[in-house]
């Protein structure tokens, strides 16, 4: 994605020229890039110490504060799935599936012979599951805005 030279006020988006073609095309702002950079820090905080305490303590207290610390870390990152969570319309079917497919591996295993599903297997298919399931929806989705609240209701 292009991105710009200078912020636009609070807009992490802006519609301006492209200096090639003079078409109005989408450029990012400064300001998309830190809010990027500073969510991928949120969640690399929260996945990495949820079980980093575990290599500290076995306390019940410590480990309970420090995931509760962990995943408070993820709640900026909430809001800005928030936004764009009417784009994920197909997801849930996908997520259908995958625990079909979770739920069914001891089955396979069995059918095939296997001690156990293969792992690298099952990683596989997560991914391939979750892709479709997040690019059907995008692809669904394009264009379309978000669903008016009715009156007094806000996102938050």
């Amino acid at each position: 994605m292009r991105v710009t030279d200078e912020l636009h006020g609070h807009a992490f988006t802006v519609k301006i020229p492209d200096p090639k073609t003079g078409k109005l095309v989408r450029w990012a702002t400064p300001l998309l890039l830190a809010l990027i950079v500073i969510e991928i820090a949120d969640l690399v905080f929260a996945v990495d110490s949820v079980p980093a305490v575990f290599t500290i303590t076995t306390d019940p207290y410590l480990v309970y504060t420090s995931n509760i610390f962990a995943i408070l870390g993820l709640r900026a990152l909430y809001f800005a799935l928030a936004a764009i969570l009417h784009r994920f319309a197909y997801l849930k079917y996908a997520l259908s599936i995958l625990l079909i497919f979770i739920g069914s591996k001891i089955f396979i295993a069995d059918l095939m012979g296997w001690e156990k599903f293969p792992p690298s297997w099952s990683l596989g298919i997560t991914f391939f599951i979750l892709t479709v399931g997040v690019v059907v929806s995008l692809a669904k989705t394009r264009g379309q805005s978000p669903e008016p609240l009715p009156f007094g209701e806000n996102r938050n």
